[in-house]
């Protein structure tokens, strides 16, 4: 049985996020190292033709998006053969592997794919209050997974989330990323998430959990609400920025 490529959606994720096209992509990984990089090489990578970037086209993927090339949808421990396309090898490859069509039920009119508003409350011990943390995300569903990422802004901090939906209950992680001039000076926390869908669609709550500065375990509310389907670089640009009260 022949299997399709299964579409890199963590990476594209991603490079929306930044308001990138394509070409804009492959430009700055040839900045950042990966000389040869086109936007033929974008398309592969996000088409899931190319599963295992090469060790230079890796590190500058690392250093565009500031992301491990683990949460970008590559395998850190993939092991890497030279498949000869005819175009002269321009990148390494791991030779696809039969993934299972996703079972899960996605949401009439599209999934969840699109721009939504991320809220989370948490408590700092540090300043003795509550406090509530929002971004403007780019969700995209391929399947029963969700890949969430913020839209880039110079003001907010990175957030990203790999999620599974069963139904209406959407469960996975989350990771942020603060900024290293901001209160919390480049700390990185990560934990678990749980989600319910309402009916409408156009609202997911739940909760977080997550550890603390002193090694505890801290948990919160946590919502996410529907702003626009549309994920092209126009709209992401109109969401470049911290939202109101984040």
């Amino acid at each position: 049985m022949e299997t399709q490529p299964r579409p890199n959606t963590a990476l594209r994720a991603a490079r929306l996020a930044m308001r990138l096209s394509q070409d804009e992509m492959a430009e700055r990984m040839r900045r950042a190292g990966a000389a040869s990089t086109t936007k033929r090489t974008v398309q592969r990578y996000e088409s899931g033709e190319i599963t295992n970037p090469r060790p230079a086209s890796a590190r500058a993927l690392e250093m565009v998006t500031r992301l491990p090339i683990s949460s970008l949808g590559f395998p850190a421990d993939a092991e890497a053969v030279v498949v000869d396309d005819g175009r002269g090898g321009h990148d390494l490859e791991v030779r696809p592997i039969p993934i299972p069509a996703p079972t899960g039920p996605a949401r009439a009119g599209g999934g969840h794919s699109g721009v939504w508003l991320s809220r989370y409350r948490y408590y700092s011990s540090s300043r003795g209050q509550d406090l509530d943390s929002a971004h403007y995300v780019v969700i995209l569903q391929h399947g029963d997974t969700l890949t969430v990422r913020s839209v880039q802004a110079p003001e907010t901090s990175l957030l990203t989330m790999d999620l599974m939906v069963d139904g209406s209950v959407i469960t996975g992680t989350w990771a942020e990323e603060t900024k290293v001039d901001g209160y919390y000076r480049g700390a990185r926390y990560h934990g678990a998430i749980q989600l319910l869908a309402e009916p409408t669609g156009r609202r997911l709550a739940g909760k977080w959990v997550g550890f603390g500065k002193d090694m505890d375990i801290n948990t919160g509310p946590w919502t996410l609400t529907f702003q626009d389907a549309s994920t092209s670089k126009s709209t992401l640009a109109k969401y470049e920025q911290a939202p109101e009260g984040g």
